[in-house]
């Protein structure tokens, strides 16, 4: 399942080409897996029949739903979903329909860095309220509403923490919203990929709500660059709104993306538990490898995704400790700054790989600072 590196160095997608070839990638939110087979067979016929034209949704809305009732419990209305090209294309669009130029986003650094860029590039103001020790500030969300944010781009699971919000903080944070008429827009692009010992909730799932949740296939099935995501209305009136985005946003999504998403949705459940399976495995790898090799690096076990979030401030690296890993080490990890000021003294390092490059990537890194 997990490719080793004569077959990654193949690839021509942006992990493997960023960097010089003696570089290690452990970097971009991309797994090292072959694909999922039902999925590579659907590519397979479409490709064979020229099947390359514009997207329409197809099935891919019924499959979601039924993927939603069998990993979160919940039956969303299909009647509320959108097609888009990926998650951060979608909340730039609707921040653009459903808030006003200069409306104030909230967000909790340390956060997906798009984050930052995305909502200046629709126009917005980013207003910052920094998780506190890895738990979102219930009190700087309210203070944050009070003073006039617009809109709460939430990210659950979180990246790069990997905290899953419990129903209940969900329920809070809905509750605030609601209180003080803002938007709440919730990235759940890691929900399926959640690890054993927590469940995912998505926003939705909790009654009608001004919200719009984002989800896709392609974390979980590694496929980002076929583009396709969905937006899912939080109510009726949510979705009447978004009546108002551009026409042409659907088929700005790929066609062998939608394909891709409909059949991992349908008859991806036993691959998917076999990559979450492994993932787990190799946070319990990290773990170890740290403890041995740079005991100083703190590091927490992430309840979603393959993404570890490492305090490397007692390193005395600076601000940027990837810098130092990759010029030392030459092993490339995701710089902590990026995320936020509370991301100086951190990286993040992508465990979706082989247990022999995550061992060798940690190898490197333990040069790096000896």
């Amino acid at each position: 399942m997990f490719l080793e590196l004569p077959m990654l160095q193949r690839r021509r997608s942006s992990k493997w080409v960023e960097y010089p070839s003696d570089v290690l990638p452990a970097f971009v939110a991309e797994m090292d897996v072959s694909l999922a087979p039902p999925i590579r067979d659907a590519l397979l016929e479409a490709i064979e029949i020229g099947d390359l034209g514009y997207a329409e949704p197809g099935g891919v809305f019924e499959s979601f739903a039924g993927f939603a009732k069998r990993r979160f419990g919940w039956s969303p209305d299909a009647g509320r979903m959108r097609v888009v090209p990926d998650v951060m294309t979608g909340v730039v669009e609707v921040l653009r329909v459903l808030t006003a130029p200069g409306d104030g986003v909230v967000i909790t650094p340390p956060v997906y860095p798009p984050f930052f860029v995305d909502i200046r590039e629709a126009g917005r103001r980013i207003v910052e309220v920094p998780l506190a020790d890895g738990e979102l500030d219930l009190d700087g969300l309210e203070r944050a509403f009070v003073a006039g944010a617009k809109a709460f781009l939430l990210c659950n699971p979180h990246n790069p923490t990997g905290r899953v919000l419990e129903p209940e903080r969900l329920e809070a944070v809905a509750t605030l919203a609601e209180r003080h008429g803002v938007l709440v827009l919730s990235d759940e692009i890691h929900g399926p990929l959640t690890l054993p010992g927590a469940r995912h909730t998505p926003f939705a799932s909790l009654g009608d709500s001004r919200s719009v949740m984002f989800t896709s296939a392609s974390k979980a099935f590694n496929t980002a660059g076929l583009k396709c995501a969905l937006a899912i209305a939080g109510s009726d009136e949510v979705d009447a709104e978004l009546d108002r985005l551009p026409e042409e946003l659907q088929y700005r999504a790929g066609l062998l993306g939608v394909i891709a998403s409909e059949v991992a949705f349908d008859q991806g459940d036993e691959w998917l538990d076999q990559v979450i399976d492994e993932v787990s495995g190799r946070h319990r790898l990290l773990a170890t490898l740290l403890a041995e090799h740079l005991p100083s690096v703190g590091y927490r076990e992430p309840q979603a995704g393959y993404l570890a979030w490492l305090d490397c401030r007692a390193l005395d690296l600076g601000d940027d400790p990837a810098a130092a890993f990759l010029a030392k080490g030459r092993v490339a990890l995701e710089p902590g700054p990026g995320f936020g000021t509370p991301g100086r003294g951190f990286a993040r390092l992508n465990v979706g790989t082989s247990e022999t490059l995550l061992t060798e990537a940690v190898r490197r890194m333990a040069a790096a600072v000896a």
